[in-house]
This record gives structure tokens, sequence and C-alpha cells, in this order.
């Protein structure tokens, strides 16, 4: 049997829109969605590409997840923006805000945009790039389920706590990096207790508190914030402005939801997250490029790179040559199209 197939990008897209169609989803969510899965598959990021299809299909079946919600969006200050998810997935909620929120960060300068409600189970890099795409700095960042404990603790408290980070370049995509606030993302150490590997010391303690490299003994335990102390700041940080300020849930919050259906569900925690906008022309005209400067200093050492630049050969490389999906993962894909 073969390990791996290759598809093609629109096999990629077509294939999800099918499955999530068929188990719920309206078509327009269905749109967004594979957006998102087929543009993290062609930039390598598998852990958020199809190995996410079947997250999204077990939260819609077991009801915690409306897969035709229609999200609300408000307008909630001169600078504010807030979007109510109404329990739905987190990329339609964005692209339902997206418009105003650009139009007041353009107009005004910065502006903020608040998700509530939501269901985040995608990379946070794409997200950041379409306002990076239009010419806006964008930080953004999302709460999930409880899946790290806090420093010097062994219980889990916060999630994985994602930040998000664009730069918009003068004829060039922009520059984007993505990166968990816990030591490694919770989709890599799925992947690898999927695909049989160990995971770095530092990243994970096992149900009994103690440390682990094997994924499948710290999927039963807990994470670990990166950095120590100090990454444990930034996840409260995370914490705070995603749920906090916009009214989501705290990632106990949104771990008791999951727990109320069992625990058993795969899919996304209903969360909150929190998009920072700031036009870079209100304060001068030469910051594109000052930056082309900073970048060019960087790349003048051999070894160096940008952020989000192997992504982009790999975005690049995808389109011709396609992408490989495990054989297994791919098999279980299409047994969901029934529905």
């Amino acid at each position: 049997m073969a390990v791996s197939v290759t598809l093609s990008l629109e096999d990629v897209r077509s294939l999800s829109t099918e499955v999530l169609i068929a188990n719920g989803m309206s078509q327009a969510n269905a749109d967004v969605i594979t957006d998102v899965v087929t543009q993290a598959e062609a930039d390598g990021t598998h852990s958020h590409g199809l190995f996410r299809v079947p997250g999204y299909v077990s939260s819609m079946r077991s009801g915690r997840m409306d897969g035709k919600a229609i999200p609300e969006v408000s307008d909630a200050g001169p600078g504010l923006v807030s979007v109510d998810s109404k329990n739905g997935f987190s990329p339609p909620a964005i692209v339902a805000g997206k418009p105003m929120a650009i139009e007041k960060a353009k107009s005004q300068g910065i502006a903020a945009l608040g998700i509530r409600n939501n269901g985040n189970l995608n990379a946070l890099w794409w997200e950041a790039e379409h306002f990076g795409n239009v010419g806006l700095i964008c930080l953004t960042m999302s709460t999930s389920q409880s899946f790290v404990a806090p420093w010097g603790g062994d219980k889990a408290l916060f999630g994985t706590d994602p930040i998000a980070f664009a730069c918009p370049r003068e004829g060039k995509p922009p520059m984007v990096f993505d990166y968990a606030t816990s030591a490694s993302a919770r989709g890599e150490i799925q992947v690898a207790a999927r695909d049989g590997h160990s995971i770095p010391e530092g990243w994970a303690l096992d149900k009994d508190g103690n440390p682990t490299t094997d994924p499948a003994a710290a999927l039963e335990g807990v994470q670990l914030p990166f950095g120590g102390h100090k990454g444990n700041a930034i996840m409260i940080m995370v914490e705070l402005l995603s749920a906090g300020l916009t009214g989501g849930n705290f990632c106990f919050e949104a771990q008791e939801q999951v727990d109320a259906f069992g625990g058993h569900d795969a899919g996304p925690s209903n969360a909150g997250q929190i998009f920072i906008l700031i036009d870079p022309k209100g304060f001068h005209e030469t910051f594109l490029h000052r930056v082309e400067s900073l970048f060019e200093r960087i790349l003048e050492q051999d070894g160096t790179r940008l952020p989000g630049d192997r992504r982009y050969a790999n975005r690049a490389r995808s389109a011709t040559e396609g992408v490989e999906c495990p054989a297994a993962l791919h098999q279980q894909i299409l047994d969901m199209r029934a529905g």
C-alpha cells in the first residue's frame, strides 16, 4: 500500500469542500475554510492543512460548532470592530470583519478587530497575510483549549496561544511569522505521534508531570511554554488580549465547553482572537523603503532568511508539483464524504 498520495492544490480544495459541505458546512463557509486548508498545504504547513479536516468534521458532527453560522459584525467604536462568530469557525468571521477593519485602520491609522465565539483550527499566518497584502501591519493572537501548564506547574491551563505578525513590503509578499507561545504547536506533536517520531526535550510533560520526548505521552500530559517564565508572561498577555478584551473564552473556559461534550471532540475550541492593525503611512511615507534596508542587512549574512521565505518557496513549488498527503489521512477524509 502506498505511504502517501500526490494531490494537486485543486484536488486539495475540491476534496476539502466536498467533505465539509457533506458534513453540514455552508458553501460560503466551506469556500473560506478550504482556502485555509489549501494554502496551508501549499505552504508546507501540513499540520494545519488536510490534517485538520477531520477536526472540522468532528466538531460539526458533535454539534459543538455550527458550520452554517453567519458571523455578526458590529461597529464597536471609532477604531474597533467586533465580530460574533455565532459558534462558527474563525476564518469566515475574519473575512466578514475584514472590510470594516481595513477601512478604519486606513482612515484613522490604527484599528482593532476582535473575534469571539469562534472555532480556531487554522494557521494564523493565513489571516495576518491578508492584512499585510493591503499594506497594513498586523499583530494577531488567539486562545485555544487548555493544553499548556503555566511555568512551574504541571496542569493544563493555557492554550498554545499563537501569535502572528505581518509586515507589508513593496512589490513583494509581506513578511509574516506565526508561532505558538508554547514550546511547540499542538499539531507538531500530533504529527510526530502519527508518524512515530520523538519530540525534543522541553516541549512537554507526561501525565505524571515528568519530562518526556514521547509525543503520545505528551498528548496525554501537558505542553510547556517556550522560554520558561518569559513565554509564560507572553501567554498571559495573549489570554488577556484575545479573550479578556474581546469577550472570547479563556482557554480554561474553552476547555470546559469541550469537556461538556465528553472531551472526545477533536475539533477547535470556542475561542477569542484579536487583530491590531496599523497603517504605517500614518507615521511616514518611507516605511516600506526603511524595512527593506533592515531586511537587506539581515540577508547579507550567510545562512540567514526572513520569516516566511520558506513558505513562499514551498507555495511556488507546490503550484506545479502538488503536495504529498499520507495515504491513511487521505483515505480517512475520503471516508467522510458521505457525512
